[in-house]
Order: structure tokens, then C-alpha cells, then sequence
């Protein structure tokens, strides 16, 4: 059997690492440890996440392709240094994974039949229990293996996940919906007695049971949460603009101009259609003859119209509310014209677009024709 295209490309990145820390190798390299590395692990861990969100909410995978690969580097980075040490190296990273995942699905790999997922979660704990058994002499708890640095939305989740396998669990979400209002009862109490002690322990109770929550919904906490952020984030900074444009000198503003700006942003957040889930987000191929200003052209103008752009070669693809354009070249190829319901400023977008390579062309029934500088044709509102 040969390696294969996954395999050669894994050799050629051990080596680069390889050589990377190697004497005559890259001084900063060289100079990592396992303690130096942790804030990279985790920043390019988050990183991978962020992308993820941008996959969901409609944009294109290469992006996400990168950032995995910048934490599989770390994955590399980590092996390397055990293996200078003697300890262990990358290959046997790949192979104690392998055991692990035929070990723990017998019901594939083995002559075990299971009735759906749920009876391969309580298996799944059984044979990690049977592991630490055979590894230390005792089953341990369920509940190991959840890391104590994790986000505590994300660790709260994962403990009742582990401890659903042995059937400790809700019957169902409403259950959970109803000791949420317990929880915020409890809560309520404390702050009438304004007793800080009860504060803080009532809070996390309703936290946690939240966290429960979430999981029972299938909507993960930490997600659901960090997609929050997200729209305040994005909410308050339409606002700060709002104010800057009505000369409101900073910090004076009053509560009710924020809460019409912060509503005129939801208003305008809910008018946009959401993006389509990533498992039905079709890909369109365009096959264009694609000259080499098309790419660049792109590049620079797809982040104007709200678009994500990424690029390979000659082939451009355009994230465009949770589909996928693809230009790829194809000599003698007609270009295509897309008409899309979008509003253009042309007076601030015009002249980007010609110091681009492109054209941006005002018509008469109130439409403008953007044609980029492989022809393609794209119809727009102003």
C-alpha cells in the first residue's frame, strides 16, 4: 500500500519541524517548551473556532482548512519535543489514536451491535472504565477526562454528558426547564436578602442548570453564548457609530439615544435572511475564463460587499449569504451575469471597484452592474 497524498503530506510536515529544530534551524523554534506553547495551543484551538462560526453562518471552508492546520502544527510542535527527549514521537500520536477509536467502537470494528447513539455514548463509557481499571486498578469516576481549565459553561456541560451514560439525567428538557425555575426562585431569594454568599451560589446554580439545559436542547452553551457576544458585539459597535455620525461627544450620550440606536441594530439584524445550515449550503461553479487580475480583484472587493473570499490559484470562491460561488477558469468559457437583491453605495463603492481592474456601472431602473475583470456580471440594487 502506498502513503498516499494525507500520509506524504504529514511526512513533509514532521520534517519541516523537524528541521525547524534542528541546530541551524529557526532560533525562536528552538527555544519553545511545553510550558511556552500553551498559550498558542489554546490560541489557535479558538481560532479553529471562530472559523467554524464563519462556516455555519455561510462562509467559505478554506478558512477553516488553515486554522486546522495551524493546530495541527501545535499537534506537531508537541510530538517533536517528546521525541527529542526520547519520550515518544508523532507516529505514535496517529497510532494511539487509532487503537483508541477501533478499541472503543466495537459496534464497527467489532461483532457488537448497538440501536442508535445514545447506546454508543453508554458504551463508550463502559470501555473507558475498563480501561482505567486495567491501567490504575480501579474504575475511577465517569466524570474524569473533563478538563478542570476548560470554559465552565463548556465543563458544566460535559459533566452532566458523562453523567447522563450511567442514566443520572433529566427525563427530558422540560424537566430541566422546571428546576431552572427553581434555580432562579432560589436566586430571587438571595438577592432580596441581598445576602452575597447566597448570590454567588445561587447564580452557578442557575448556570449550571443551564448548561443542562443547553445540553438537553442540543445547542450547545458555550456556543450559544459565544454567538451572543457576537451580537453584542456587533450591535453596540452600530450604535458607537450611530453616535459618532449624530456628533454625540463620547461618553455623553444618554440611555434612551443608545436603546434607539441598539433597536434600529436589531431591526436591521433581524431584516437580513439567515444563513442557510452548513449541510445545505450549495456550492455554485461558475466556469469562467479567469485572467489573473480576477482574484485580486476579488480579494479586495468580496469583504466590501459583506462577502467572505478565499482563493486558490486561479480559482476564487465568494461566501454569498450561505452559498458558495465558485469561479474556477475554463478557456473559452462564456461569463456568467448573477442578478443578486442587495443594496450598493455606488458613489463609496465605484471607485474601489475601477482601481480594482473592475467596473461598476449605475443603470436605469435603479439597478448597477458590477462586472469584475473576467466579466463576470453581477446585478445589484443601489
Amino acid at each position: 500500500m502506498t502513503m498516499g497524498r494525507t500520509g506524504e503530506e504529514m511526512e513533509r510536515l514532521e520534517q519541516i519541524m523537524i528541521r525547524l529544530r534542528a541546530e541551524g534551524g529557526c532560533p525562536w523554534d528552538r527555544e519553545q517548551d511545553l510550558r511556552s506553547l500553551r498559550p498558542y495551543l489554546v490560541e489557535e484551538t479558538y481560532e479553529v473556532l471562530d472559523e467554524m462560526d464563519r462556516v455555519v453562518g455561510g462562509a467559505p471552508w478554506r478558512g477553516l482548512c488553515e486554522e486546522l492546520g495551524d493546530l495541527l502544527f501545535q499537534i506537531v510542535f508537541h510530538a517533536q519535543l517528546a521525541r527529542e527527549l526520547g519520550e515518544f514521537q508523532l507516529a505514535d500520536v496517529a497510532r494511539a489514536i487509532c487503537d483508541k477509536i477501533v478499541r472503543r467502537h466495537p459496534h464497527v470494528f467489532g461483532d457488537i451491535s448497538v440501536r442508535g447513539a445514545e447506546e454508543v455514548l453508554q458504551n463508550w463509557a463502559r470501555l473507558k472504565a475498563a480501561e482505567r481499571r486495567h491501567r490504575t486498578g480501579s474504575e475511577g469516576s465517569v466524570l474524569e477526562g473533563v478538563p478542570s481549565g476548560a470554559p465552565a459553561l463548556l465543563r458544566a456541560e460535559r459533566l452532566t454528558e458523562k453523567a447522563s451514560r450511567i442514566g443520572f439525567d433529566w427525563p427530558d428538557a422540560a424537566a430541566v426547564r422546571h428546576k431552572l425555575d427553581e434555580e432562579l426562585a432560589e436566586l430571587d431569594q438571595a438577592l432580596a436578602a441581598k445576602d452575597t454568599r447566597a448570590l454567588d451560589h445561587e447564580l452557578g446554580d442557575v448556570l449550571f442548570t443551564l448548561a443542562n439545559l443547553a445540553r438537553r436542547l442540543g445547542t450547545p452553551a458555550e456556543d450559544a453564548l459565544r454567538a451572543a457576544n457576537r451580537r453584542f458585539t456587533e450591535r453596540f459597535q452600530v450604535v458607537e457609530r450611530g453616535l459618532r455620525e449624530r456628533g454625540v461627544p463620547f461618553g455623553t450620550a444618554t440611555l434612551e439615544d443608545m436603546d434607539a440606536l441598539w433597536e434600529q441594530a436589531k431591526a436591521a439584524e433581524a431584516s437580513v435572511p439567515r444563513p442557510r445550515p452548513v449541510s445545505s449550503r450549495p456550492a455554485l461553479a461558475l466556469r469562467v475564463a479567469v485572467p489573473a487580475a480576477a482574484p485580486g480583484f476579488w480579494t479586495r472587493i468580496g469583504p466590501l460587499l459583506g462577502w467572505d473570499v478565499s482563493v486558490e490559484g486561479e480559482r476564487v470562491e465568494l461566501g454569498v449569504r450561505g452559498t458558495a460561488l465558485v469561479l474556477a477558469p475554463a478557456a473559452g468559457a462564456t461569463p456568467p451575469e448573477l442578478e443578486l437583491e442587495m443594496a450598493v453605495d455606488v458613489p463609496e463603492l465605484g471607485p474601489r471597484v475601477h482601481q480594482a481592474g473592475g467596473r461598476l456601472e449605475l443603470g436605469g431602473d435603479g439597478t448597477c452592474v458590477l462586472r469584475d475583470p473576467a466579466g463576470v456580471v453581477v446585478r445589484c440594487h443601489t
